[in-house]
């Protein structure tokens, strides 16, 4: 049978307690079999479904032959950040849906590839991008997440000068504050930030555009300006007693577990640990925050309002979550707080809900069960419904924004055509691949008009 080489995973009972990397990584033969499933594809479908345009066979190809240099240097052409994509990209749903295998047996493990070669490189020190000499032309990117990153990648390869400001202590936006470590180790998102920084990348850090430096001043010093503050703003449920203790949003909780590693015994932030969380939602936030919580003490349940079919997390974070001890209390909805004379959280009171046809959204439908109702004990409430835009670094400038806070940047350009923007701050919540392609394509357009200048 040609199967998939399925990658190892830590043991749950180890992995639960820890926030060790749960994916191991394949060795050497591993990677090996698995790249020889691959057909070499003379009109390769999985390069279409790569939103960075990744030559997938050719890097594969390189892999067969043992030569990860250059398998390393082909995925470069397209990706600044492959060890960062290789574990947080979701492949299933893009080149390896895609792949022709996949339609009567296993597509092949692009992803998994993708990462054995970039970690090679970043344990091997391989030279990082070539970059061509200076053209004199300077740009500021606000936003060190990964469409920041892959924009600065891409116009630091062409020779342009590049200062990303970040708001934070440490660069990498939401791959440093909002992914957990046993999904994306800090350490790996730190090395390809320093690949970045050896190419001559400017970063600076604790820089709050829109309050410590305005969005003027940018535009009056770099030749242009690319916004890429993502979206970090968190959405809420909107019913009573959302503002007792013991309510979170996921943004908090994953900020400071991994960012200020709040978990820790001489934590400066400490998360006051209860015993029984509540996370509602059901995308790979709620699955980070429900699994995170696990490893500080919790027990932990997700509330839904579907059902598991219609989960929108990755499978792969799903089946961790469960393998993990989270529990799936699903088709719940919701609807008030539940307060001691306190104001802490002692339960939540959810509607039962049902599944109805399937809606706009390829989903199916849901609604309450009239006069349904249960309450579920708990000491702690984490909401993660999603996000939005912060409009701090837009708010006192000239750029236009919609009613929902997204800037307006048709093709990647603002109202003011030296300031591009793109990734999150211009579609919403996304995923850090398809902010990878924002960043990319930003960086082809201020090449263009540079070079027209």
């Amino acid at each position: 049978m040609d199967e998939k080489v399925i990658m190892r995973n830590l043991d749950p009972e180890v992995r639960s307690h820890t926030f060790e990397e749960v994916a191991l990584g394949y060795n050497e033969e591993e990677a090996l079999k698995e790249a020889n499933r691959c057909l070499q594809c003379m009109n390769p479908r999985c390069v279409k479904g790569c939103p960075v345009n990744i030559e997938i066979p050719r890097f594969i190809k390189a892999i067969r032959e043992h030569n990860l240099e250059e398998a390393y240097h082909v995925i470069l052409e397209s990706s600044s950040l492959p060890a960062i994509c290789g574990r947080v990209c979701p492949q299933e749903k893009q080149c390896e849906k895609m792949c022709i295998k996949g339609f009567k047996g296993d597509a092949i493990a692009i992803g998994s590839l993708e990462r054995y070669v970039a970690d090679y490189a970043l344990e091997h020190h391989l030279n990082v991008m070539e970059k061509k000499p200076s053209i004199g032309k300077k740009v500021a990117i606000i936003g060190s997440g990964p469409s920041g990153l892959t924009c600065a990648g891409e116009l630091l390869k062409e020779g342009v000068d590049v200062t990303i400001y970040e708001s934070l202590h440490k660069a990498g936006g939401v791959l440093t504050y909002g992914i957990p470590e046993f999904r994306l180790p800090k350490k790996i998102v730190e090395d390809e930030v320093e690949n970045l920084k050896a190419m001559g990348a400017n970063i600076i850090l604790n820089a709050v555009v829109g309050k410590t430096i305005a969005l003027e001043e940018l535009e009056n010093t770099f030749d242009d300006v690319y916004i890429a503050t993502g979206a970090g703003l968190p959405k809420f449920l909107g019913i009573p007693n959302e503002n007792a203790n013991g309510v979170f949003s996921a943004n908090e909780i994953l900020t400071r577990i991994n960012l200020m590693k709040s978990y820790e015994e001489d934590a400066k932030t400490p998360v006051k640990k209860g015993k029984k969380a509540i996370v509602v939602g059901g995308g790979n936030v709620a699955m980070d925050a429900a699994r995170s919580l696990k490893r500080i003490g919790y027990d932990v349940s997700i509330v839904y309002r579907r059902t598991m079919e219609e989960l929108p997390a990755r499978k792969m974070e799903i089946e961790h979550a469960v393998e993990e001890g989270i529990i799936f209390d699903l088709l719940k909805n919701p609807k008030e707080i539940l307060i001691d004379e306190n104001y802490n959280v002692r339960g939540v009171k959810v509607a039962l809900m049902e599944l109805t046809d399937v809606d706009e959204s390829g989903r199916r439908g849901v609604k309450e069960i009239p006069g349904q109702t249960e309450e579920i004990a708990c000491d702690t409430i984490v909401v993660a419904l999603g996000t939005m835009p912060n409009p701090i670094a837009t708010e006192n400038s000239d750029i236009i924004t919609d009613e929902k806070g997204l800037i307006i940047a048709p093709e990647g350009v603002t109202n003011n055509p030296n300031v591009y923007a793109g990734g999150d701050a211009v579609t919403g919540a996304a995923t850090v691949i398809l902010a990878m392609e924002a960043g990319k394509k930003a960086a082809s357009q201020i090449l263009q008009q540079l070079k027209e200048a």
